[in-house]
């Protein structure tokens, strides 16, 4: 009998697609490994922005990962928007039983559209607590900037902050770019494992199509490590992957603000996918 390769993500939904728990299933989905889901919040979003949060209680999103881990396992989780201290307390100590090495924690703060996801005396628990218990995280700039507590402005700023980010190489750091100008994106990948700084360059694509990169980017390392990459191989991979999710996704138009990323742009022929003129 074959297996399958499994992931599970613990996050907060987005009812119109592009981000959360649909998007990291879609990457999941696209990238061949089977994937579960904990829900930690309903949100009630859209391309235009978060007009609410409606949070599960906390005991039920720990019988969510349980369920999922006795039953099935995982190879990787990938863990991200976490509203409050309780529920990241929550989150951490169900988890920590397990021993899980491939845990991919995406430090969702804010929203595409500006709109905050997490409660301000919580960063603090996210930075203490939670970061030290998990294998990777991929903040953008301003998220590490809250978890730094300083500016970062340029490019060559971006390994220095890693490595502050690593917590004295407990917890390796995919820091994003995106956020800084410039024609190209060079993201830093340091891995606390072996001290190695990865470079992952990619052209920056002029679109409003953004909605949900982040999500996707830190579900396609995780799926990556659950393939069986190594940390390195995962960074470089899931970067190509969100690069060319974004390309593709640039040619479609799709609700009034932020569109999503074309996550399955291997599987539909782009000049022949269903479109509605």
């Amino acid at each position: 009998m074959r297996t399958y390769r499994r992931a599970l993500t613990i996050a907060g939904s987005d009812p119109s697609g592009g981000a959360g728990i649909q998007a990291d299933l879609k990457t999941f989905s696209a990238l061949g490994v089977y994937g579960m889901s904990a829900i930690v919040a309903v949100v009630d979003e859209n391309t235009e922005g978060v007009t609410g949060v409606h949070p599960v209680p906390d005991a039920f999103v720990a019988g969510q990962i349980r369920s999922c881990l006795d039953d099935i396992g995982a190879d990787a989780v990938k863990i991200g928007m976490l509203h409050s201290s309780a529920l990241i307390r929550t989150v951490r100590l169900t988890l920590e039983p397990y021993a899980l090495e491939n845990i991919v924690f995406d430090p969702v703060m804010v929203a595409t559209s500006g709109d905050a996801l997490l409660e301000s005396d919580a960063v603090a628990t996210l930075r203490d607590e939670l970061i030290p218990s998990v294998g990777v995280i991929t903040p953008n700039v301003p998220e590490a900037e809250i978890l730094l507590g300083h500016s970062i402005d340029s490019q060559d700023m971006l390994p220095d902050a890693a490595r502050e980010l690593s917590q004295d190489n407990r917890v390796s750091v995919l820091l994003k770019a995106g956020h800084l100008g410039g024609d190209s994106l060079t993201d830093i990948f340091y891995n606390a494992r072996t001290g190695r700084m990865t470079p992952l360059s990619a052209p920056r694509t002029d679109t409003v199509n953004t909605h949900g990169t982040g999500c996707t980017l830190s579900s396609a390392f995780a799926s990556f490590l659950a393939l069986g990459a190594s940390l390195d191989e995962a960074a470089v991979r899931a970067k190509r992957y969100i690069a060319e999710a974004i390309a593709a996704g640039a040619r479609y138009h799709i609700g009034h603000g932020h569109g999503p990323v074309m996550h399955f742009y291997n599987y539909w022929e782009q000049d022949n996918a269903p479109t509605c003129e």
